[in-house]
């Protein structure tokens, strides 16, 4: 099962490029980077103090039993130790307003950019995957950020001033240590490859269980009328496994570095003590200064010991950070010519010029059509599923542009308009009713937001609306739910009706705004409806013909093709497929 969306541009850019495009985002923050590096350093130094402090300990307290260094001892390790709690708070503190900064303007931009993405974008990708992508894949970023990074930098610095502290105590020791460490790099930095490998395909299986999931509580009515709870809890069962594979996987990726380090830190550890010891014993090394350099190794081997699986952190954040990237680099199709310019549409004719179009090579959805609707007239597509209508319909919202041919307004090709000032003059009422879980009031408003309180309720009132809604609990500020579901499948169509009258657009678009209704609620929304044609030019999909019988023009779209044309009762003598539609429904409505 793969549920991998075909958009993914393969990137396969280096960590340097990846942490490169990360860090660009930090560059209005660099004030509290430097605040934090600085904090980074002062705990570095601190920490490699403590092992510093040593030497006097043992030579000066408890070899040379000098009482006079006990105070300036004691106040120095206090001073240390509250030095590095307070400049650690400091570092926490700003990285993570960094980090935090960083993901939400990465959020920002993401979401900027796909809401504007093409309808093309949004057909091929799964909604699940871009939640995956959005919350999980940027949530890694922010990790990349205040965790890897910043502890790469911090157990980095740490690790450079406990190198001091042993060289500066005995450079030879210092050698034996670092021919044995450096031996870990060639295994680590495989690890660390293979590891960016492993949380790519992670990510995937993480956003195949999120598509799942979603699909599974977007259709739980469809799940449980068909009894399916047991089929949607194994499928998901499976994909979980899935991903539990690959995440174990990681986890032993990971988990590689551990062994490697603990062989080479013990003999490091093991050769320190062989050679130090016996020179302590010679008597050519002081206790105290065998004591600084065993516990700066000491300590030492624990940032080092991170370092190694910060690598491999770093390496999963960055897979997270490639899928991020893949879509804010995704280039639209449908792109604004540098000439076009916000066009007020006055009389709403429109016109398809020798219009084909196909949604995949060597399939063709609709083929040289040559169509003019008139201004302020009703013209209906009619025609079998997959004809082409809610394709014809979808140019002239230029969801997608012709192969070849053009598309006119009032005499202007679509690519004359900005997209803004072309989708304020078109208003489109669908059968699939889309509701924000928010007020009546807020989705009425998003057809003019900045409409006022009584423009909302005259458009209510208009779609015959208003007295349903002030029978509800909170009237206009009752809420209606994930998809409106708190509401009937007429109440929603009528608050989607009253949206488009106060959009107040010159064209209107209905695709079968009816044709899930009961009788009684049609009967309330095709009279909403006709005074909402009024004045205007209007296309409509249909397959209730008994709607569209007082139609200017039907129009037959079969396989791409105009079939026939006319009204009603010419296409009665002279369409058979229409004739053919006709007598069906009679056949249907009569049984």
């Amino acid at each position: 099962m793969s549920q991998k969306s075909r958009f993914d541009v393969v990137q396969n850019l280096s960590s340097r490029k990846l942490v490169s495009r990360i860090l660009a985002y930090a560059r209005p923050y660099r004030g509290r980077l430097i605040v934090g590096f600085i904090s980074m350093l002062l705990v570095a130094v601190s920490t490699a103090a403590t092992a510093k402090l040593m030497k006097p300990v043992i030579n000066d307290i408890f070899i040379s039993k000098r009482a006079d260094l006990v105070l300036p001892i004691t106040a120095a390790i206090i001073t240390i130790f509250f030095t590095k709690g307070l400049f650690t708070y400091i570092e926490s503190v700003n990285l993570a307003f960094v980090g935090n900064r960083i993901m939400t303007d990465i959020q920002n931009k993401l979401f900027g950019h796909l809401i504007f993405a093409d309808m093309s974008f949004y057909h091929a990708v799964q909604t699940g995957d871009l939640v995956s992508r959005f919350n999980s894949d940027v949530g890694k970023l922010n990790s990349a950020v205040t965790g890897t990074l910043s502890n790469i930098g911090k157990d980095f610095f740490t690790l450079i001033f406990f190198i001091y502290v042993m060289f500066d105590e005995d450079w030879q020791l210092s050698c034996v240590v670092f021919f044995i460490l450096p031996l870990a790099l060639f295994p680590l930095i495989k690890i660390g490859r293979s590891m960016r490998k492993v949380s790519k395909k992670i990510q995937e299986k993480t956003a195949d269980v999120t598509i799942l999931i979603t699909q599974a509580f977007q259709g739980i009515r469809l799940i449980k009328s068909y009894c399916l709870e047991k089929y949607e809890i194994e499928k998901i069962a499976q994909a979980l496994g899935l991903m539990f594979e690959r995440t174990l996987k990681g986890v032993k990726t990971k988990a590689a570095s551990h062994p490697i380090m603990e062989f080479l830190g013990g003999c490091a550890v093991a050769a320190v003590i062989f050679y130090g010891g016996s020179q302590v014993i010679s008597g050519t090394q002081t206790p105290g200064a065998f004591f600084a350099f065993i516990t700066a190794l000491l300590m030492s081997y624990e940032p080092l010991k991170r370092l190694t699986n910060l690598n491999a952190n770093l390496q999963e954040q960055l897979a997270a950070a490639e899928r991020v990237f893949a879509l804010m680099d995704r280039k639209p199709v449908i792109v604004e010519s540098q000439k076009a310019r916000n066009i007020e549409v006055k009389k709403g004719t429109i016109s398809f010029d020798h219009v084909t179009f196909s949604y995949e090579e060597g399939h063709v959805v609709l083929n040289d059509i040559c169509l003019d609707i008139p201004s302020g007239k009703k013209v209906a597509l009619v025609g079998p599923s997959g004809g082409g209508k809610s394709t014809l319909m979808n140019m002239i919202l230029r969801f997608y542009d012709p192969n070849k041919g053009s598309i006119l307004i009032d005499g202007h090709k679509l690519e004359d308009f900005t997209t803004e000032s072309l989708r304020h003059n078109i208003a489109l009422v669908s059968q699939e009713v889309v509701l924000f879980d928010d007020t009546i009031r807020a989705n009425i408003a998003y057809g003019n937001p900045q409409a006022t309180e009584a423009e909302i309720i005259t458009a209510a009132q208009s779609a015959a609306a208003h007295e349903f809604i002030m029978g509800l609990p909170q009237g206009y500020d009752t809420y209606v739910g994930e998809q409106g579901l708190r509401l009937s499948g007429g109440q929603r169509q009528r608050i989607s009706i009253a949206r488009a009258f106060l959009k107040n657009a010159p064209i209107l678009c209905m695709d079968e705004p009816t044709s899930a209704l009961d009788s009684e609620s049609e009967k309330v929304i095709q009279d909403a409806l006709k005074r909402l044609m009024k004045g205007r030019t209007n296309l409509i999909i249909a397959h209730r013909l008994a709607t569209i019988r007082d139609a200017d023009e039907i129009i037959v779209l079969e396989d791409g093709q105009i079939t026939a044309q006319g009204p009603h009762a010419q296409l009665l003598l002279k369409s058979k497929k229409y004739k053919e539609l006709c007598r069906l429904q009679f056949q249907e409505a009569q049984s």
